[in-house]
């Protein structure tokens, strides 16, 4: 029996090239039990034809199967389902009955729940997506990417692609990071004073983790990064908010008594604020004075497209009282999940440490593929492509914001990717952004970015490294029109 050509279709959303796709359309259905042993497949080219597509590509699918013995060949006779292909086993079924167990004693400690919002998994479905930190494909360098990926599962690199670091990285990614990451922050380290986490929300829960208890008291700003609010909610220590204003975090607020200041310098999150020279070295007298430490996100540093970066916290600290977290997943793609923390060997031993004990080490080939692609300039020019980029995309927002008389609360005077924005006082913006995307708008509303059963409701962020801009006047003037009608 031949199976019909007409059960064959491509989805129009699927992931992987035609190739993959075809592969994985077959082995599901011979997995699934939908294509039976001794099946005849449709021949190449009528497969082809059924799909559009070329016929070479059909050809090297079913060799593809054929070697993992999906398919058996027979002759001129074509390809048939082999009568050795991989089936899972089949059980019964197990009943659909409720479980016995009381969850709300069983469960210990509670993280859901928190302040982090979800976003949409759809997001780039809509035509004016404001949201941030999501990767534009348009500028990302995929081909170098996959060389580099391709590099890194060669057989010179076998052993760090597979080899269990146990609690070490990477030395070349490490080597890169020392010798030209971190210098370009103004930052000397050796190897021992570095270690990989999975991306910048990870290092700061190790740091919390090392630094915090109960007993200890932290201070952090508000607003801020909404995850590290639950990320210092699960550590139980001590909470200070301390308000910032068009300078960051403003040293003479942190309370008498605080361990542990957090702090994001370069582009305050969620305002953008950048903190002045003078502001920095009077934070870094203020710890000094408290014996607290600082743990510095430096998160956007490299997008400073107006004017030059100022040199970080961790450069101007002669104490070793700075902690630096550092992350690629920002600048390349969030998905990567690549970050750095930097510190004196003390804390970075109880963090490896701690991070061994949970997931030994980020993966090597992902290491491996990203110091190739650091190593070989790749990483400098991406960065050069989307500084200039975000450039026009800003110049773009900022004129759209002007021309429609929103109201802009923070931007960055160095760069960025977003602008924080301030709504009338009796606007939610909650319910802002439950009418725009209606209109296939996307925006983040700002309450989750503060803390306390008062949180202010009338901001939100509108960022731009997702969206065209050629699409950015008209999104705006959206977001214009729907607020007009609220306030």
């Amino acid at each position: 029996m031949t199976i019909p050509v007409e059960t064959f279709f491509l989805k129009p959303d699927a992931e992987g090239t035609l190739q993959s796709q075809i592969q994985q359309m077959i082995a599901q259905g011979i997995l699934s039990g939908r294509f039976q042993p001794g099946e005849k497949l449709p021949s190449t080219r009528k497969l082809a034809q059924r799909l559009g597509i070329s016929r070479i590509t059909v050809t090297l699918s079913y060799t593809e199967l054929l070697s993992n013995d999906y398919l058996t060949s027979r002759g001129r006779s074509g390809y048939f389902v082999s009568e050795t292909a991989p089936v899972p086993p089949v059980f019964d079924a197990s009943p659909d009955t409720p479980d016995a167990v009381d969850w709300s004693r069983a469960i210990g400690q509670r993280f859901s729940g928190g302040q982090t919002p979800t976003k949409p998994q759809d997001w780039a479905d809509y035509r004016y997506p404001f949201i941030y930190g999501q990767a534009d494909p348009t500028l990302f360098d995929h081909a170098n990417w996959r060389l580099c990926a391709m590099q890194a599962l060669g057989q010179r690199d076998f052993g760090p692609m597979t080899t269990d670091y146990f609690d070490q990285d990477d030395p070349k990614l490490i080597e890169f990071i020392v010798r030209h990451s971190l210098p370009r922050r103004g930052i000397t380290a050796r190897p021992e004073q570095v270690l990989i986490t999975l991306g910048a929300q990870n290092a700061l829960w190790l740091t919390t983790q090392v630094l915090l208890t109960q007993r200890r008291h932290a201070a952090m700003e508000e607003p801020c990064y909404h995850a590290l609010h639950d990320i210092l909610n699960q550590s139980r220590c001590r909470l200070s908010h301390v308000r910032v204003d068009h300078d960051g975090l403003p040293p003479d607020a942190i309370p008498p008594g605080t361990d542990v200041i957090f702090t994001t310098p370069s582009h305050q999150c969620p305002t953008t604020a950048t903190m002045p020279m003078h502001r920095r070295r009077a934070l870094l007298d203020r710890a000094a004075e408290m014996d607290a430490l600082i743990v510095e996100d430096d998160y956007e540093f490299e997008m400073s497209f107006l004017k030059a970066p100022s040199p970080s916290l961790k450069s101007m600290d002669a104490d070793g009282r700075v902690i630096y977290v550092g992350s690629f997943s920002k600048s390349l793609f969030p998905g990567l999940r690549l970050g750095y923390l930097v510190g004196s060997e003390p804390f970075i031993r109880e963090a490896r440490a701690l991070r061994a004990s949970v997931l030994r080490h980020p993966p090597g080939h992902i290491q491996r593929t990203a110091a190739y692609f650091l190593s070989l300039g790749h990483y400098d020019a991406l960065v050069r492509k989307m500084s200039t980029t975000l450039h026009k995309r800003h110049q773009v927002m900022q004129q759209a914001i002007t021309d429609t008389g929103l109201t802009v609360a923070g931007q960055g005077v160095s760069g960025g990717s977003s602008f924080w924005m301030r709504a009338p006082a009796s606007v939610d913006t909650a319910q802002l952004a439950h009418l725009l995307k209606a209109q296939s708008v996307l925006i983040e509303p700002g309450e989750s970015f503060f803390s306390g059963p008062d949180r202010p409701r009338n901001f939100y962020r509108l960022a731009y490294s997702s969206i065209p801009s050629n699409r950015i006047a008209d999104g705006v003037r959206r977001v214009a029109n729907t607020l007009a009608h609220l306030a």
